[in-house]
Protein backbone atom coordinates (compact mmCIF):
# COMPACT_ATOMS: atom_id res chain seq x y z
CA UNK A 1 0.00 0.00 0.00
CA UNK A 2 1.27 3.49 -0.87
CA UNK A 3 2.67 5.58 1.96
CA UNK A 4 0.74 8.71 2.99
CA UNK A 5 1.39 11.74 5.12
CA UNK A 6 0.59 11.00 8.73
CA UNK A 7 -1.94 13.81 9.17
CA UNK A 8 -3.90 12.48 6.18
CA UNK A 9 -3.70 8.92 7.51
CA UNK A 10 -5.16 10.02 10.86
CA UNK A 11 -7.93 12.03 9.20
CA UNK A 12 -8.93 9.21 6.86
CA UNK A 13 -9.17 6.88 9.85
CA UNK A 14 -11.84 9.20 11.25
CA UNK A 15 -9.90 10.23 14.36
CA UNK A 16 -10.13 13.95 13.69
CA UNK A 17 -9.79 16.49 10.89
CA UNK A 18 -6.46 16.90 9.14
CA UNK A 19 -6.06 20.29 10.79
CA UNK A 20 -6.62 18.80 14.25
CA UNK A 21 -4.23 15.95 13.41
CA UNK A 22 -1.52 18.47 12.54
CA UNK A 23 -2.09 20.21 15.87
CA UNK A 24 -1.82 16.86 17.72
CA UNK A 25 1.45 16.08 15.95
CA UNK A 26 2.93 19.46 16.84
CA UNK A 27 1.78 18.93 20.46
CA UNK A 28 3.69 15.62 20.60
CA UNK A 29 0.56 13.48 20.97
CA UNK A 30 1.19 11.27 17.92
CA UNK A 31 3.68 8.36 17.73
CA UNK A 32 4.79 6.13 14.88
CA UNK A 33 6.27 2.77 15.87
CA UNK A 34 6.95 4.13 19.35
CA UNK A 35 8.70 7.28 18.14
CA UNK A 36 7.27 10.78 18.32
CA UNK A 37 5.86 11.73 14.91
CA UNK A 38 6.89 14.73 12.85
CA UNK A 39 4.61 16.93 10.78
CA UNK A 40 4.61 15.75 7.16
CA UNK A 41 6.11 12.35 8.01
CA UNK A 42 4.89 9.50 5.79
CA UNK A 43 3.59 6.18 7.07
CA UNK A 44 2.68 2.89 5.42
CA UNK A 45 -0.88 1.80 6.30
CA UNK A 46 -0.97 -1.76 7.60
CA UNK A 47 2.74 -1.74 8.45
CA UNK A 48 3.47 1.26 10.65
CA UNK A 49 1.81 1.47 14.07
CA UNK A 50 0.37 4.92 14.71
CA UNK A 51 -1.06 6.07 18.03
CA UNK A 52 -2.85 9.30 18.92
CA UNK A 53 -2.91 10.14 22.63
CA UNK A 54 -2.04 6.54 23.38
CA UNK A 55 -4.78 4.98 21.23
CA UNK A 56 -3.91 2.95 18.14
CA UNK A 57 -5.16 4.20 14.77
CA UNK A 58 -6.59 1.45 12.61
CA UNK A 59 -5.09 1.24 9.15
CA UNK A 60 -8.33 0.38 7.35
CA UNK A 61 -10.01 3.64 6.31
CA UNK A 62 -13.66 4.14 7.19
CA UNK A 63 -16.26 4.74 4.51
CA UNK A 64 -16.40 8.45 3.73
CA UNK A 65 -19.78 9.83 4.66
CA UNK A 66 -21.17 13.20 5.66
CA UNK A 67 -24.22 13.70 7.86
CA UNK A 68 -26.17 16.78 8.80
CA UNK A 69 -27.84 17.07 12.20
CA UNK A 70 -30.31 19.54 13.66
CA UNK A 71 -28.52 19.97 16.97
CA UNK A 72 -30.74 20.81 19.95
CA UNK A 73 -29.72 23.13 22.76
CA UNK A 74 -28.08 21.53 25.78
CA UNK A 75 -26.00 19.02 23.80
CA UNK A 76 -22.28 19.44 23.15
CA UNK A 77 -20.32 18.88 19.93
CA UNK A 78 -17.73 16.49 21.32
CA UNK A 79 -16.92 12.79 21.01
CA UNK A 80 -16.73 12.51 24.79
CA UNK A 81 -16.78 14.76 27.83
CA UNK A 82 -16.76 13.43 31.43
CA UNK A 83 -18.57 16.57 32.60
CA UNK A 84 -21.51 16.29 30.18
CA UNK A 85 -24.29 13.70 30.10
CA UNK A 86 -24.96 13.80 26.37
CA UNK A 87 -23.14 14.68 23.16
CA UNK A 88 -24.44 14.94 19.59
CA UNK A 89 -22.92 11.52 18.88
CA UNK A 90 -25.32 9.98 21.39
CA UNK A 91 -28.16 11.14 19.11
CA UNK A 92 -26.97 9.22 16.06
CA UNK A 93 -29.06 6.32 14.73
CA UNK A 94 -27.54 2.87 15.21
CA UNK A 95 -26.26 2.52 11.64
CA UNK A 96 -23.99 5.55 12.04
CA UNK A 97 -23.20 5.36 15.76
CA UNK A 98 -20.55 2.68 15.15
CA UNK A 99 -18.52 4.97 12.87
CA UNK A 100 -15.80 7.32 14.09
CA UNK A 101 -17.16 10.73 13.13
CA UNK A 102 -16.19 14.26 14.05
CA UNK A 103 -17.70 17.73 13.71
CA UNK A 104 -16.75 19.90 10.77
CA UNK A 105 -17.55 23.16 12.56
CA UNK A 106 -19.02 23.07 16.06
CA UNK A 107 -21.83 24.84 17.85
CA UNK A 108 -21.58 25.58 21.56
CA UNK A 109 -23.79 23.81 24.09
CA UNK A 110 -26.36 26.61 24.28
CA UNK A 111 -26.71 26.99 20.49
CA UNK A 112 -28.76 24.94 18.02
CA UNK A 113 -29.06 24.24 14.33
CA UNK A 114 -27.01 22.75 11.52
CA UNK A 115 -23.95 20.67 12.34
CA UNK A 116 -21.98 18.62 9.82
CA UNK A 117 -20.59 15.28 11.01
CA UNK A 118 -18.20 13.37 8.79
CA UNK A 119 -15.64 10.60 8.60
CA UNK A 120 -13.96 12.41 5.68
CA UNK A 121 -10.95 14.34 6.95
CA UNK A 122 -10.44 16.13 3.64
CA UNK A 123 -14.03 17.36 3.62
CA UNK A 124 -13.77 18.56 7.22
CA UNK A 125 -10.53 20.40 6.42
CA UNK A 126 -12.15 22.07 3.41
CA UNK A 127 -15.22 23.12 5.40
CA UNK A 128 -13.25 24.58 8.30
CA UNK A 129 -10.36 26.19 6.46
CA UNK A 130 -10.93 29.99 6.35
CA UNK A 131 -9.64 30.29 2.77
CA UNK A 132 -12.71 28.45 1.43
CA UNK A 133 -15.16 31.08 2.72
CA UNK A 134 -17.99 28.67 3.54
CA UNK A 135 -20.85 30.99 4.46
CA UNK A 136 -22.76 30.19 7.66
CA UNK A 137 -25.99 31.96 8.52
CA UNK A 138 -27.47 32.42 11.99
CA UNK A 139 -30.68 33.58 13.59
CA UNK A 140 -29.84 35.58 16.71
CA UNK A 141 -32.40 36.50 19.37
CA UNK A 142 -31.40 39.08 21.98
CA UNK A 143 -32.76 40.00 25.38
CA UNK A 144 -33.01 43.67 24.38
CA UNK A 145 -33.58 45.47 21.05
CA UNK A 146 -30.59 46.13 18.81
CA UNK A 147 -30.70 49.49 16.96
CA UNK A 148 -30.13 49.61 13.19
CA UNK A 149 -27.60 52.38 13.71
CA UNK A 150 -25.21 49.95 15.43
CA UNK A 151 -25.16 47.26 12.72
CA UNK A 152 -21.92 48.70 11.39
CA UNK A 153 -20.26 47.80 14.72
CA UNK A 154 -20.98 44.11 14.10
CA UNK A 155 -19.23 44.29 10.73
CA UNK A 156 -16.32 46.30 12.08
CA UNK A 157 -16.05 43.97 15.07
CA UNK A 158 -14.11 44.07 18.31
CA UNK A 159 -10.78 42.71 19.51
CA UNK A 160 -10.97 40.40 22.53
CA UNK A 161 -7.78 38.86 23.93
CA UNK A 162 -5.96 39.54 20.68
CA UNK A 163 -8.66 38.02 18.43
CA UNK A 164 -10.70 40.11 16.01
CA UNK A 165 -14.35 39.05 16.26
CA UNK A 166 -16.77 40.22 13.57
CA UNK A 167 -19.48 39.14 11.13
CA UNK A 168 -19.70 39.67 7.37
CA UNK A 169 -23.36 40.62 7.23
CA UNK A 170 -26.01 41.59 9.78
CA UNK A 171 -29.63 42.61 9.26
CA UNK A 172 -32.53 43.26 11.60
CA UNK A 173 -35.48 40.86 11.41
CA UNK A 174 -38.97 42.41 11.71
CA UNK A 175 -37.69 45.80 12.96
CA UNK A 176 -40.02 48.05 14.94
CA UNK A 177 -40.89 51.61 13.96
CA UNK A 178 -37.84 52.89 15.85
CA UNK A 179 -35.63 50.69 13.57
CA UNK A 180 -34.60 48.28 16.29
CA UNK A 181 -35.23 44.57 16.83
CA UNK A 182 -34.43 41.77 19.24
CA UNK A 183 -33.96 39.45 16.25
CA UNK A 184 -31.09 39.54 13.73
CA UNK A 185 -29.92 37.59 10.71
CA UNK A 186 -26.12 37.22 10.86
CA UNK A 187 -23.75 35.78 8.24
CA UNK A 188 -20.12 34.78 8.64
CA UNK A 189 -17.62 32.56 6.83
CA UNK A 190 -15.26 31.87 9.73
CA UNK A 191 -16.29 31.16 13.30
CA UNK A 192 -14.16 31.16 16.42
CA UNK A 193 -15.43 29.59 19.63
CA UNK A 194 -18.56 31.42 20.85
CA UNK A 195 -17.67 34.30 18.53
CA UNK A 196 -21.18 35.63 17.94
CA UNK A 197 -22.05 35.50 21.63
CA UNK A 198 -18.81 37.22 22.62
CA UNK A 199 -19.27 39.91 19.97
CA UNK A 200 -22.79 40.83 21.11
CA UNK A 201 -21.75 40.71 24.77
CA UNK A 202 -18.88 43.11 24.05
CA UNK A 203 -21.39 45.51 22.49
CA UNK A 204 -23.63 45.29 25.56
CA UNK A 205 -26.27 42.80 24.36
CA UNK A 206 -27.17 39.40 25.80
CA UNK A 207 -27.90 36.57 23.36
CA UNK A 208 -31.06 34.67 24.29
CA UNK A 209 -31.07 32.20 21.41
CA UNK A 210 -28.63 31.32 18.61
CA UNK A 211 -29.54 29.03 15.71
CA UNK A 212 -27.43 28.20 12.65
CA UNK A 213 -29.96 27.77 9.87
CA UNK A 214 -27.76 27.54 6.78
CA UNK A 215 -24.29 26.43 5.64
CA UNK A 216 -23.49 27.38 2.05
CA UNK A 217 -26.74 26.63 0.18
CA UNK A 218 -27.75 23.82 2.59
CA UNK A 219 -30.67 24.92 4.77
CA UNK A 220 -32.08 23.60 8.05
CA UNK A 221 -35.61 23.49 6.64
CA UNK A 222 -37.15 20.01 6.73
CA UNK A 223 -34.77 18.58 9.34
CA UNK A 224 -36.51 18.21 12.74
CA UNK A 225 -34.73 18.87 16.03
CA UNK A 226 -32.42 15.90 16.74
CA UNK A 227 -32.95 14.77 13.17
CA UNK A 228 -30.01 13.36 11.18
CA UNK A 229 -29.65 12.59 7.49
CA UNK A 230 -26.85 11.55 5.18
CA UNK A 231 -25.81 14.10 2.60
CA UNK A 232 -25.69 13.25 -1.07
CA UNK A 233 -22.75 14.30 -3.25
CA UNK A 234 -24.90 17.16 -4.58
CA UNK A 235 -25.76 18.33 -1.06
CA UNK A 236 -22.09 18.22 -0.05
CA UNK A 237 -21.26 20.44 -3.02
CA UNK A 238 -24.02 22.83 -1.91
CA UNK A 239 -22.05 23.53 1.27
CA UNK A 240 -19.59 25.45 -0.90
CA UNK A 241 -22.22 27.00 -3.16
CA UNK A 242 -22.01 30.68 -2.17
CA UNK A 243 -19.02 32.17 -4.06
CA UNK A 244 -17.11 35.15 -2.67
CA UNK A 245 -18.08 37.49 -5.50
CA UNK A 246 -21.79 36.91 -4.76
CA UNK A 247 -21.20 37.12 -1.03
CA UNK A 248 -19.66 40.56 -1.37
CA UNK A 249 -22.72 41.70 -3.27
CA UNK A 250 -24.84 40.74 -0.25
CA UNK A 251 -22.85 42.89 2.19
CA UNK A 252 -25.17 45.58 3.61
CA UNK A 253 -24.63 49.13 2.41
CA UNK A 254 -24.68 52.27 4.54
CA UNK A 255 -28.22 52.86 3.30
CA UNK A 256 -29.31 49.46 4.63
CA UNK A 257 -27.98 50.21 8.09
CA UNK A 258 -29.22 53.72 8.75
Amino acid sequence: MESVRIQKFIAEAGICSRRAAEAAIVAGEVYVNGQKAELGQKVEPGIDKVTVRGKAVRSQPQPKIALVMHKPRGVICSNSDPHEEQTIFDLLPREWAKLRLFCAGRLDKDSEGLVILTSDGDLAHKLMHPSNLVVKRYYVSLEEPFPAGRLRQLLRGVVIEGEHLKVERANLVNPKTDRSSTELDVHMHHGKKREIRQLFTALGFQVRRLRRYQIGALRLKGIPVRGVKQLSAKEIQSLFAVPLVHYREMTPSTHDEN
